[in-house]
């Protein structure tokens, strides 16, 4: 009988932890397609999704904390690409009008990174009784970000400004341009529960 008992015993466990981790790897591929899902009503939701899968555990399925890591990632982005270009802005060799689109950049990246900064901490303090004041600054704030983040793009733009500077800054600037725009589309999406 003990023999039995055990083999019983061990048969249970193995289908009660088989049973959690089923659970557990469901639970984690659901938090995926949630952040799949919600990524595809964005500007650009291959990037979105790549941005944010890997933060799926934190994120769970919730739309708040998913704007907030959308939020997380575009200051993350922005700050280091502004490190990126106060580097190249030092570098010997460019034009005048390089020069200039370079200082309007340090500038407009060193506003880009304020702005999602003040959003993210009002992010971390909205609640249910401040919700539309506060999610309205949010907005506002994010949409500075993303014209001071496309301002510094245009000084780019066109075929005056050719070479290695143009190639080097403006790929990164599109990629936090397109961060950005996905970062206030799920806070867009987000808000709207709350209409």
């Amino acid at each position: 009988m003990g023999s039995y008992f055990n083999k019983s015993l061990l048969i249970i466990i193995t289908l009660f932890t088989s049973s959690l981790s089923y659970g557990c790897a469901a639970s984690g591929a659901t938090n995926t397609d949630f952040i799949k899902t919600s990524c595809s009503t964005t500007t650009y939701p291959t990037l979105c999704y790549s941005s944010l899968s890997s933060h799926a555990s934190a994120i769970q399925q919730d739309p708040k904390l998913l704007a907030h890591a959308a939020l997380s990632v575009s200051l993350n982005t922005a700050s280091s690409t502004s490190v990126n270009i106060v580097k190249l802005s030092r570098a010997a060799g460019m034009t005048a009008r390089e020069v200039g689109a370079m200082r309007d950049c340090v500038e407009e990246f060193s506003d880009s990174v304020d702005q999602l900064r003040r959003s993210m901490a009002e992010m971390s303090q909205i609640r249910s009784s401040n919700f539309g004041l506060m999610m309205n600054d949010i907005q506002t704030w994010i949409s500075a970000a993303l014209t001071d983040e496309d301002t510094c793009a245009d000084g780019f733009a066109g075929k005056v400004m050719n070479g290695g500077v143009k190639t080097a800054v403006r790929q990164q600037i599109l990629n936090i341009v397109h961060i950005t725009s996905n970062a206030l589309a799920l806070v867009n999406s987000y808000a709207a529960l709350h209409v």
